[in-house]
């Protein structure tokens, strides 16, 4: 098989794994820059154009959309799959993690524990919004936030007054969420792949530091999930849709609670914290997948 990693960086952790994965399989890897791709649509069909050549020969696809690309970079994905190649990541379900308003009504639909979370037009009355959540301390997102980024903890119900209405004199859209003081700033990745927990870890925050992120200066460590915790994971992943996901839990009195779903989980963290060959299970499900797919066209 001809396998396409799409991604901008091919020197990335992530990237060069899954390539390396694929050769040690006997497949052919490609590293394809999503951004650099011309989608083509006519009367022939959908087609990718990339560097000049019209793209023929791919028979998967492993999606590595960054979060500031996500338009174009599901654009190409969507114009893959048209094509008939098999994308590891449906392109949908990417859209839907990343609008992460959208991605929180999905889990609260699906019954996935999280913490209490509201969200308002632009509204001038913080203490009514402030309500549904509870007493501060708060944790205020940006709805375009990524590792880390845009999130901040109003402490009290003043501070985060003031917070709320600094994000909305820019008119940048925020929502508001409760905070779980006994997760001890740390929280679990799940790393899901076809269905089932392929690695999982616990990511502490740096000392004064509530966010977990490992960009920020967190660290890692294996961590074996209970059985609430795995069924949580793997209920979020699913109600998304994603073949291929990390989900992102906090611990708390209450059980474990989803703070987010991410379709482009990086691998770096999980495989050093675990020693999972991760990449490998990836492409492993592409085999599958991708056998399936064949056995259903000979019998059709």
């Amino acid at each position: 098989m001809k396998i396409a990693v799409l991604s901008r960086n091919p020197k990335l952790y992530s990237t060069s794994r899954l390539v390396e994965a694929i050769e040690i399989k006997g497949h052919k890897a490609i590293v394809i820059d999503h951004m650099k791709c011309d989608i083509i649509m006519d009367e022939e069909g959908p087609s990718i154009h990339y560097h000049g050549e019209k793209l023929t020969d791919i028979d998967a696809v492993i999606p590595r959309i960054g979060a500031t690309v996500t338009f174009y970079g599901t654009a190409v994905v969507r114009q893959f799959e048209m094509m008939h190649v098999f994308s590891a990541v449906d392109s949908l379900a990417i859209t839907r993690s990343r609008d992460k308003l959208r991605s929180l009504q999905i889990l609260s639909q699906s019954g996935v524990a999280m913490p209490k979370t509201a969200f308002t037009n632009y509204s001038k009355e913080e203490n009514k919004v402030l309500k549904h959540i509870g007493q501060a301390p708060v944790v205020i997102k940006l709805l375009e936030g990524t590792q880390g980024l845009g999130v901040v903890l109003a402490e009290t119900d003043k501070a985060a007054k003031s917070v709320v209405e600094a994000f909305e004199s820019l008119k940048t859209r925020v929502i508001l969420q409760e905070f779980i003081e006994e997760a001890g700033g740390a929280d679990i990745r799940a790393f899901i792949v076809n269905g089932e927990v392929v690695g999982a870890m616990k990511r502490q925050g740096a000392e004064g530091e509530f966010r977990s992120n490992l960009h920020r200066g967190g660290s890692a460590n294996i961590i074996k999930l209970s059985r609430a915790e795995k069924s949580a994971a793997l209920n979020s992943a699913k109600s998304m849709g994603l073949a291929i996901a990390g989900v992102d839990m906090l611990q708390s009195k209450r059980g474990p609670m989803v703070l987010e779903v991410n379709s482009s989980p990086g691998l770096e963290g999980i495989e050093k914290a675990t020693g999972v060959d991760i990449a490998a299970k990836i492409v492993e499900y592409i085999e599958q997948s991708t056998t399936r797919k064949r056995r259903k066209k000979v019998k059709a």
